[in-house]
């Protein structure tokens, strides 16, 4: 059997999804497992610049007759190869470990704990010395052949997933842990004898695909294959600049390149390349980059670049220019670095001096933004790796409803709920005996209900300084308003749900959206059902927010406005009372100056709506004549929508959801109350709900159902706040509306009259 050669085979290696990152895993061809004679669950080696084995299991559905294999970046990293090297791999036999020996394989991390813990953990998980392997703890296991569902069936070894190195093992080789297997854990660092990292990888950033191919064919095809543009005879790029809302992952995804690249990192912080002395902050800056060209291929990472090279018109101290300067010298001279790239990181772009941001330093300028659903969904998967989650989380779910969270806030999110796990367990706690029995370990799970605890106390961090909330009210919850619904759906549900039917039809979606009529009607109510069922951010905001007693602080308070809701996207921005805001021009309300400047930056704003995506403004007013015409104009707010008094039948609709949750006696018809009341906006009958529970209260606390009598109570004290003088008002300004907003206006100009001849 040992003269018999095993079969090699090339793949080309491709990440691996997040989900499968520690678990061991190689999705092969199944082409290469039946040349190689392997079933799923099968073992082999996977050969690059140095050798790691995995569990081979069957190619994604999308990669179904590609020759490429997927693996983790742990298992890259084991193997000496990046993403698009090509690996061999055959098939080799693992033997049953008698002692595994492990150790942190991070710096400053200090271990213990038990070692059935870590049996459980890496059971049936192919092995050899030298490896860097993942405590991941909650394995997926579905579409899985039995045998390899009962490897990964492993409860997790703590609350977060811990990266070890294998010291060594017994036998040599390829191994795999079973029930005789003696494990012993190391507790602290043992230096590797390759050099390589793997601290940060791919697999570790979620949300961030496309990010991260343009990011590789920009640092890591120079860094890796620099012989293509030598033949090319082009330039390699230089540098990169990385700029986003705080906590969306730059320095992170910075390392991870460096990492999966085999170069050398070299970081910079702002603050601390400055020194007292003259000339010291440009001296300790030429030394990274002469240490960075020694130490070829590498990476220079400047974190907040612009607390050391703002822009020079703007700064008075001659230090900061100087460091300026030698920094665009620095990178200019990178023709005699070869293979030296810099990236660097800010969330203030527009504050970096210009000459950095041109061809030749910073070629191309990436936008690291806030994740969208999916990516969310990927983030929380990397950072629940290692817990162990009760049978009710549900991520999907998690992911819908944290609108605006970065990177950060959603580890943050699933830190608070790995400690509200933890309170719970304290009280089973012995704190004298210093350590937890495994028993009680093995109990703690992180349920749903801790992380509906730690999202009342985790804020999205992309948008501190104006409130961002994710709508509970959906369209059920909204009734009698359906004219004003179905318009509202066309225009903001579809657009922001399905963009390509708008592109494949040349059109455009609207921009913003006016809502008016009587008060109490569900102006409000209905953006926030829009913003909900388009499964987007809700910026609500008041006149009085935005309005400031200091000159020109208003308009930069709307252009922030703005600039927020397109870091979010898709977002809802909701203005309400509209017409305090933006009146008429030369109406004499307000001050004159102020509240010219304010509609002239709303309109600017808006008219620059049209390269942005998923951007959607509402306005709700009860007094539109007051408004500026020009805001009414298509391409601003291209849809005005009356929301009117309900009919009959949907004031019984609304009576409905407002009785939903209210014990109704038997007694109780709606249609006869809703038939009684004419003219009753939503507001009304809510009261009217309301006031029908305190008069069944009022006769007795005991009280176990709300009868037609309290209602008929409850009437008598209650009456439509839509008088049909306001009614009629209001029907005849829907009618002109339209009219006025095309029609042309007086500008304000006065003349003096021409004096008489003769």
């Amino acid at each position: 059997m040992a003269d018999v050669e095993t079969p090699i085979r090339k793949l080309q290696v491709a990440n691996a999804r997040p989900e499968d990152s520690g678990r061991g895993l190689a999705h092969v061809p199944r082409a290469m497992l039946a040349a190689l004679g392997l079933g799923e669950g099968d073992v082999i080696e996977i050969v690059g610049k140095s050798s790691t084995p995995a569990r081979a299991v069957a190619p994604y559905a999308e990669d179904e007759g590609l020759d490429i294999i997927r693996i983790d970046g742990l298992q890259r990293a084991n193997a000496g190869v990046g993403s698009g090297d090509f690996v061999e791999i055959r098939a080799v036999e693992s033997k049953a470990a008698t002692r595994v020996i492990f150790a942190p394989a991070q710096q400053n991390l200090r271990l213990q704990g038990s070692s059935n813990a870590l049996k459980r953990t890496f059971f049936g998980r192919p092995l050899t010395q030298g490896d860097v392997v993942a405590t991941a703890g909650q394995q997926r296991v579905d579409n899985m052949p039995p045998g390899v569902q009962n490897m990964l069936r492993a409860p997790a070894y703590a609350l977060q997933e811990i990266r070890l190195a294998v010291i060594s093992t017994v036998p040599k080789g390829v191994v795999h842990v079973d029930e005789t297997t003696e494990i012993e854990l190391r507790p602290e660092y043992e230096e590797p004898k390759e050099a390589r990292r793997a601290d940060v990888t791919y697999d570790d950033i979620g949300g961030m695909g496309p990010t991260i191919d343009q990011l590789r064919e920009m640092v890591e095809l120079p860094l890796r294959y620099p012989e293509l543009f030598q033949r090319l005879g082009v330039d390699p790029p230089k540098g990169v600049l990385l700029h986003g809302p705080p906590g969306t992952g730059k320095t992170r995804l910075a390392r991870a390149v460096a990492n999966e690249s085999a170069a050398e990192f070299f970081l910079i912080n702002g603050p601390e390349i400055m020194g007292s002395a003259y000339g010291e902050s440009e001296s300790k800056l030429r030394q990274v980059f002469e240490e960075a060209a020694k130490a070829a291929p590498s990476i220079v990472f400047i974190d907040e670049i612009d607390s050391i090279a703002p822009k020079r018109g703007q700064v008075s101290g001659e230090a900061e220019k100087r460091l300026v300067a030698q920094l665009l010298t620095l990178m200019d001279g990178l023709e005699a670095r070869a293979n030296v790239v810099v990236i660097a990181a800010t969330n203030r772009p527009e504050a970096i001096d210009e000459a950095l941001r041109r061809p030749g330093r910073f070629d191309r300028e990436i936008v690291v933004g806030v994740p969208d659903e999916r990516g969310r969904r990927e983030i929380l998967g990397i950072h629940t790796r290692g817990m162990p989650l009760g049978d009710r989380v549900d991520l999907d779910e998690l992911s819908r409803t944290t609108y605006g969270f970065v990177g950060a806030d959603l580890a943050a999110l699933a830190r608070e709920a790995a400690i509200e796990a933890v309170r719970k367990l304290m009280p089973r706690l012995n704190l004298s005996e210093g350590t937890i029995p495994p028993e009680i370990l093995d109990t703690l799970a992180v349920t749903r209900e801790d992380f509906v605890d730690a999202l009342k106390r985790v804020q999205p961090s992309a948008m501190r300084e104006v409130m961002v909330e994710a709508p509970r009210v959906r369209w059920d919850d909204v009734g009698g308003l359906d004219d004003a619904q179905m318009r509202l759906k066309e225009g903001v549900e579809l657009p922001l749900k399905d963009p390509d039917a708008f592109r494949r039809l040349g059109i455009r979606p609207a921009k913003g959206f006016l809502l008016y009529g009587p008060p109490g009607t569900g102006k409000t109510l209905l953006a926030k059902a829009v913003a909900r069922e388009a499964q987007a951010n809700f910026i609500a905001t008041k006149s009085s927010d935005l309005l400031s007693k200091w000159y020109g602080e208003s308009e930069q308070q709307i252009a922030k406005l703005f600039a927020r809701a397109r870091q979010v996207a898709p977002c809802v921005i909701f203005i309400d009372e509209l017409d305090s805001l933006v009146p008429t021009r030369g109406s004499g309300m307000g001050e004159p100056q102020v509240t010219e400047r304010v509609v002239n930056t709303i309109l600017a704003e808006m008219d620059g709506l049209e390269e942005l995506q998923s951007v959607v403004v509402i306005g709700a007013t009860n007094r539109p004549n007051l408004i500026d015409p020009a805001l009414l104009r298509p391409g601003r707010f291209d849809e005005l929508i009356y929301v009117g008094v309900p009919s009959r039948d949907g004031r019984a609709r609304i009576l409905a959801i407002q009785t939903a949750k209210m014990p109704i006696a038997e007694d109780v018809d709606l249609d006869v109350l809703a038939g009684r009341t004419d003219r009753f906006t939503g507001a009304d009958l809510e009261d009217l709900v309301r006031r029908a529970g305190l008069t069944a209260l009022r006769e007795s606390l005991e009280v176990r159902e709300v009868t037609m009598a309290h209602f008929e109570t409850a009437l008598g004290d209650s009456r439509a706040s839509v008088t049909p003088e306001l009614e009629r008002e209001y029907e005849t300004m829907k009618a002109r509306l339209k009219q006025d907003a095309t029609s042309l206006q007086p500008i304000g100009f006065a003349f003096p009259p021409r004096a008489k001849e003769g």
